[in-house]
């Protein structure tokens, strides 16, 4: 049994032992360092490693990216906090252009080891500007590699993973779940990046799910049981490199599948893990792939669109009857 840890704790005591293990990692972004993180999950790590490894940036994202970029290029690895992945999105040309490019247009000469992370998706009430997922826009590029995960004890192995990593990789957190609680070792580990895990193991279907939406669909789950349906839930905790051979064993043994994914419905990760698994898994189907998606628009600010707008347990109850043609 571990210690019982928050998300951010975890996040934070992941990034400190690395830190503590090579001094060429760094941690820089907006209020990192003197306001302990706009969510705290660097508090207290400006009084340990001092201003040259916790440092407080402008709020522009495209120059402090860059900065890191170049710093990577350089023989550092920097961990590079964005408050929101929404407002990385002006640092994309950083992201997309240069890190995820840096080892083909070297021809291999330089690498670019660096980590870029923050909150992705909705959190309530912050309209439509706050509120996108971008796991889908990431993972399409190649160079890039995409974790999101909001277990304790996972997103600490993943955080280290990521820093260790010799390629750029963007780490896609939950706003309103820093504070998720969860078990978490005392010795030190890695999870390995591409690698999913099987949540609840079940028998009637196959969900797939990763970030936040797994709190959703641990309900649904849990619903579900009551009424005598068995589902095994699969948390991606990867979202490129996609671990489809944990999928397909899944689906030979259920033969149902069910996408639970925060982005846009068009071009989404649910979009491709349905492409793969009719690839790679056809012949075991015994219902088509059904896919819950945000809504295909913009999120206004009223509850009532919130709640419209987002998957929810409900949502998800309703795709597993279909897919076992139940009622």
């Amino acid at each position: 049994m571990g210690r019982v840890i928050t998300l951010r704790e975890a996040l934070r005591e992941g990034m400190s032992e690395e830190m503590r293990r090579d001094p060429n990692v760094f941690l820089m972004g907006e209020e990192v360092a003197l306001y302990n993180g706009a969510y705290k999950v660097s508090k207290g790590m400006l009084d340990e490693f001092g201003p040259k490894r916790v440092i407080d940036t402008p709020i522009a994202e495209l120059g402090f990216a860059g900065i890191g970029v170049g710093a990577a290029m350089n023989g550092l690895r920097p961990i590079v906090e964005f408050m929101t992945w929404n407002f990385a999105v002006l640092a994309f040309d950083q992201i997309v252009n240069n890190a995820a490019k840096t080892l083909t247009q070297s021809a291999g000469e330089f690498r670019c080891p660096i980590v870029f992370r923050g909150p992705s998706g909705s959190a309530g009430q912050l309209a439509q500007q706050h509120s996108q997922s971008f796991e889908s826009w990431l993972a399409n590029c190649p160079g890039l590699k995409v974790v999101s995960c909001i277990d304790p004890h996972d997103a600490k192995g993943l955080i280290k993973s990521a820093i260790i990593d010799d390629d750029p990789v963007c780490m896609m957190e939950s706003e309103i779940l820093y504070g998720l609680e969860g078990e978490v070792p005392e010795h030190e580990y890695y999870v390995p990046i591409g690698k999913a895990v099987v949540r609840k193991e079940g028998t009637d279907v196959t969900i797939v799910s990763y970030n936040k939406m797994m709190e959703v669909c641990k309900l649904a789950v849990a619903e579900l049981e009551k009424e005598g349906i068995s589902a095994e839930l699969i948390d991606l905790r990867t979202i490129r490199p996609l671990d489809i051979d944990t999928i397909v064993q899944s689906i030979k043994k259920t033969n149902r599948l069910v996408v639970v994914d925060e982005s846009w419905p068009f071009a989404s990760v649910s979009s491709e893990v349905a492409y793969q698994v009719q690839k790679y898994a056809f012949d075991y189907l015994d219902a088509p792939v059904t896919r819950i998606n945000s809504a295909d628009t913009s999120l206004g600010y009223a509850p009532t669109f919130v709640e419209e707008f987002l998957p929810n347990p409900e949502k998800v109850i309703r795709a597993v009857k279909s897919v076992l043609y139940v009622k």
